[in-house]
């Protein structure tokens, strides 16, 4: 309960840490020690001092300490450990919240000797009462005394030095040195202890039984009254002895493993226990989730089948793919007597890994068809991923903010933590993918990419995610064809299926521009396609002659505009009069057009020829073939009776080297002999000429008269002109040159001013695109010009009368 709970596990301490205050944050551990100061822990310090910090099954985060740990107190036989947590958002460690947990232990007896093998350290601890060692170890005492006594000699009751054993070599470490080294050394009233990190620079390897132990070889030599005590701190611990076979795992681990054993030649087996994440087992309980104990002569084994209680499987990712691993944490404790050390007590902790195995992701389509609506399920995930962004249409989202595109996520979870993604997405949504399958189907299909974290890890992996479901809404266009007297036309109105599909005659595609240069006509508005093709063109198809006309046909397909398959046809088919191929004129001269029916794919129109093979066709296209020539000429025959002059002629085709025509067709002009034409005249006016713009030279006069008589213009020697407010003035304007009688003076514009610039400021408008000022107190008035003796083109002369007024602002005359 709470943020932190502790438990007792031997020599060792647990603080566990819960996921439901430290999940997703950035977390900083420190050590407090008795007097109250916080050491900070990196990974060296921790296996240097007796610390591990390592994450459970999921997000659950564990600190462990040893009972001898560096800043750990230690009376009689309890141990306490207090620890300082910190949690942040954000890696700078800003704004976070610490929290502090103190714990203590009882942990005893202590046997003479114990070692114990952590993820991150080895740590032996000794007896301060073992004797020195004795004459003839493997050790080599005396040249270790050699190394060491002169500064042991002098120094206080407290450890000094430490010598490593090399294969080339011995090295002695001052205590000092052995620190810097990442060595941790302590010293109790009763205990000499060694802690050495698995990348000590002094590890060797060593192999027992085919498996590989990580080692150390050492003496520590330290004064205890009066006397220089040297004692074997030796360790080792397996680094590897796993192996896995039918589902199984396999753990082996030597007893007796000779480093330890130097010295003695007797041994006695005490206890072998084992268990899982620190929990001793009975062997009820291992036999009720299958494991499998073994104490043989010279090792013991565990067997653990893969999945079992007690571990857990764990998101794996792999060149990008899905997987998993199966984690347990196994403990062995072994204690063993001999005629050296007395009891010895060996803890080892090993946490397995299986291999990465990949596994597949079911993706479940359950869309709701009448709430059209695509519900996509992803998964089974463990608790330890999260779904963070998906990809759309090349657009990654964040899935907070999937919901603005219209994609709504959200996640099931089972009891056992595991959980699945579900997806929902309206079929309408724009990124959905709507295709016509057949008949009046639709298929809809979402296509995303998700990404997806690991915790603690921080792993990525992405699961593209393709579901379709089939919906029967589909309209497909359809298409109404008629015919004028010149044109085939079709219209068809659009469905819901084709917003991609092209038009083409053949394989042809009809575009605008195509259509364009052919002289078709096609207009799309959305919701409908209008296609107008002439009688006589190139994509008309000519299926027979009939006595009423001839049968012309167009053929339209709509394609599929990504992959050109064909989805629908449409046709019209209409007779056309003769008279649309044969022109008979009256001036002799017939104009005769003949086209290429349908199943004579070979007939080559440019080879086409009348009676007399000279008279070829003037002009030619693929399906036509047009001949201009008159009655007399080109082999026509002429026939007479009492009101008709009738010609003929054939239309005629030789294959290549031969005399027999492959095609011929016959056509014939009448003309009436006496024929009675009403013609309708009528005669019409010329039109008025056109006014058009242009630029030129204007010679105009702007008078003042005295009286509306228009008579009496004022002099130059009268000027300035006295007039009172209200008096009218006469004004009149004059085109003075050119003297053209066709042209008009219009005024546009006139204004007046306080003085004698025309640009002078304030301005009051007379007229207004030659309209009197409607803002006018007094409205100008137009006066009529007529002819007159002064007057010779009245349209040159504009007057007008203006009452007299005056400029003020506000109350106050403006005056120049």
């Amino acid at each position: 309960t709470g943020p932190m709970r502790s438990e007792c596990l031997g020599n060792l301490l647990r603080i566990t840490l819960s996921a439901e205050y430290f999940e997703d944050k950035y977390l900083s551990f420190s050590v407090v020690d008795q007097s109250g100061i916080a050491w900070e822990l990196d990974e060296a310090m921790a296996s240097q001092c007796g610390y591990t910090v390592t994450y459970s099954n999921w997000s659950h985060i564990e600190f462990r300490a040893s009972a001898l740990s560096c800043h750990s107190r230690l009376e009689k036989d309890v141990f306490t450990v207090t620890i300082q947590v910190k949690a942040s958002h954000t890696p700078d460690m800003k704004n976070a919240t610490t929290r502090v947990k103190s714990a203590s232990c009882r942990y005893g007896p202590w046997s003479p000797r114990e070692l114990v093998c952590e993820s991150n350290y080895m740590e032996v601890s000794v007896k301060k009462e073992v004797p020195q060692v004795v004459k003839d170890l493997i050790q080599d005492e005396l040249e270790d005394w050699t190394l060491a006594f002169p500064e042991a000699k002098a120094g206080e009751a407290s450890i000094w030095q430490i010598v490593f054993h090399q294969p080339e070599e011995k090295k002695a470490f001052l205590v000092s040195d052995a620190w810097s080294a990442g060595y941790g050394l302590n010293t109790t009233d009763t205990r000499v202890l060694l802690r050495i990190p698995y990348t000590a620079e002094q590890i060797q390897l060593i192999e027992d039984q085919g498996i590989t132990f990580s080692a150390v070889r050492s003496s520590i030599f330290y004064k205890q009254r009066w006397m220089i005590l040297m004692v074997d701190t030796a360790a080792a611990c397996p680094i590897d002895g796993v192996d896995y076979a039918n589902k199984t795992i396999i753990w082996t681990v030597p007893k007796y493993t000779q480093l330890l054993s130097a010295g003695a030649t007797s041994f006695k087996e005490v206890l072998v226990e084992a268990g899982v994440d620190l929990h001793k087992l009975s062997a009820k309980e291992m036999a009720s989730r299958k494991y499998v104990l073994s104490n043989d002569l010279n090792v013991i084994t565990m067997k653990i089948p893969i999945g079992a209680e007690g571990g857990y499987y764990k998101t794996s990712v792999s060149s990008g793919q899905h997987g998993a691993k199966y984690t347990i944490k196994l403990f062995l404790e072994h204690q063993w007597e001999d005629n050296k050390w007395g009891l010895t007590k060996h803890t080892i902790i090993k946490e397995i890994e299986t291999p990465f195995e990949q596994v597949e992701l079911a993706i479940t389509n359950n869309s709701n068809l009448s709430a059209r609506l695509m519900n996509v399920t992803v998964g089974t995930f463990l608790p330890d991923v999260e779904l963070v962004n998906l990809t759309i249409e090349g657009i990654t989202v964040a899935v907070p903010e999937a919901v603005q595109h219209g994609c709504l996520i959200h996640d099931i979870r089972d009891a056992n933590g595991s959980k699945a993604y579900v997806i929902q997405v309206p079929f309408d949504a724009p990124f959905i993918k709507k295709e016509y399958t057949r008949e009046d189907m639709r298929a809809y299909t979402l296509n995303t990419t998700l990404a997806f974290l690991t915790h603690p890890t921080r792993e990525t992996f992405t699961v593209p995610v393709i579901a379709a479901s089939t919906v029967k809404d589909a309209v497909l266009p359809s298409a109404r064809g008629f015919c004028d007297g010149r044109n085939l036309h079709l219209i068809i109105t659009r469905g819901n299926v084709d917003q991609n599909w092209q038009p083409f005659i053949s394989d042809w595609h009809l575009t605008p521009e195509a259509a364009q240069k052919y002289n078709y006509s096609l207009r799309d508005n959305g919701s409908h396609l209008a296609i107008s093709v002439p009688f006589l063109s190139s994509h008309v198809n000519y299926e027979d002659f009939y006595t009423s006309g001839i049968k012309a046909s167009l053929h339209l397909t709509l394609k599929d505009g990504i992959t050109l398959a064909n989805r629908r046809n449409f046709s019209v088919s209409c007779r056309f009069s003769h008279s649309e191929l044969i022109q008979c004129l009256p001036n002799g001269t017939v104009v005769i057009t003949v086209v290429k029916l349908v199943g004579t794919a070979d007939l080559d129109t440019s080879l086409l020829v009348l009676r007399d093979r000279q008279c070829k066709p003037s002009l030619v296209t693929e399906n036509t073939a047009t001949f201009k020539f008159s009655v007399n000429t080109c082999g026509t025959n002429r026939k007479f009776d009492s009101t008709t002059m009738t010609y003929e002629n054939d239309v005629l085709y030789f294959r290549p080297g031969n005399d027999t025509p492959a095609y011929q067709l016959k056509f014939v002009c009448l003309y009436t002999i006496k024929q009675t034409v009403d013609v309708r005249y009528e005669s019409k006016k010329n039109p008025p000429p056109g006014i058009k713009p242009g630029f030129g030279s204007l010679a105009l006069s702007l008078k003042l008269f005295k009286e509306k008589s228009y008579s009496d213009p004022y002099q130059e020697s009268e000027y300035p002109v006295v007039k009172y407010l209200r008096e009218a003035l006469y004004f009149e304007v004059e085109l003075l040159q050119p003297e053209d009688a066709r042209l008009e003076l219009n005024l546009d514009d006139c204004w007046a001013t306080n003085s004698q610039s025309q640009d002078s400021l304030p301005q009051w408008p007379i007229l207004i695109n030659g309209c009197e000022n409607s803002e006018d107190s007094y409205r100008t008035v137009f006066h009529e010009v007529n002819y007159s003796s002064r007057v010779k083109f009245p349209l040159h002369l504009k007057r007008f009368e203006v009452r007299m007024f005056t400029f003020v602002q506000g109350t106050t005359l403006l005056q120049e």
